[in-house]
């Protein structure tokens, strides 16, 4: 069984965490793959759109207890807390835009797979919320980092530190998610959304969503230089100097004549 199902239906990925005896529960073999497909749909041309959910009305209850318990500090820490931001910091920074269909509840590391959607819809029914510290541990894919870019400090801080679980209206009024719908109904309600998405310029829509990014502190770096890449890939100038490579001579930037 695919643990974490990557099915494409035109322009639109979607991408399904599949161990609902475990309430979809990630282990590292999980967090792996997720990190496989998030290249691959990086790297297709023709994937417009991202719906993220889970199978049987699970969304994530996080990380597994078992996977990760009986870990080592050093390896719960190089492998386990790394792999997972290497995993979640990839779909966040996507360039398409990513959905995420949150049919069941989402806590812990399910949250922080959520935190990395540019859109998230919940069902009625569901609950959010962050429950380390009760554990002992702490939100280690990026619970304290993103989520406090995303959601605010405070609202962080209530699940985190106060240990405050929301209903999904009382999500939407903290602005953790941006939609609400009955049971049953988001993976449709993505869907729909996807095809708003659709009706729009696919690379403007893609550039946008790189410069909120980078306005919001997610890798700036590589979202300045990959939009001047594309502009300088686009002009002249790169023609005439590979041009130039094959033809073992010296590039002529200025088209002045030899």
């Amino acid at each position: 069984m695919d643990l974490i199902r990557l099915d494409k239906t035109g322009p639109v990925a979607e991408l399904a965490i599949n161990r609902p005896q475990k309430r979809n529960a990630l282990d590292a073999n999980m967090v792996d793959t997720l990190h496989e497909h998030v290249v691959a749909i990086d790297r297709d041309d023709d994937i417009h759109v991202v719906i993220l959910t889970g199978t049987e009305g699970n969304f994530c209850a996080g990380g597994d207890i078992a996977a990760w318990s009986g870990e080592s500090p050093d390896a719960f820490g190089q492998h386990w807390v790394r792999n997972g931001h290497i995993a979640f910091d990839a779909l966040a920074r996507l360039r398409q835009p990513v959905i995420a269909a949150l049919n069941g509840h989402t806590l812990g590391g399910g949250l922080e797979l959520a935190a990395c959607a540019d859109y998230r819809i919940a069902e009625r029914h569901i609950k959010l919320g962050q429950p380390e510290t009760g554990l002992g541990i702490i939100p280690g894919w990026s619970g304290t980092q993103r989520a406090v870019h995303r959601f605010g400090a405070q609202i962080v801080r209530r699940m985190a530190v106060f240990g405050e679980v929301f209903t999904a209206e009382e999500a939407l009024a903290h602005g953790l998610v941006d939609h609400v719908v009955d049971a049953g109904t988001s993976f449709e309600a993505a869907h729909e959304l996807a095809k708003r998405v659709l009706s729009r310029a696919p690379l403007a829509t893609k550039l946008a969503k790189m410069m909120i990014n980078s306005a919001d502190g997610e890798e700036q770096g590589r979202v300045v230089e990959a939009l001047a890449g594309s502009v300088a890939a686009a002009n002249e100038e790169l023609r005439e100097g590979l041009r130039a490579f094959r033809e073992k001579r010296a590039p002529n930037f200025f088209g002045e004549t030899q």
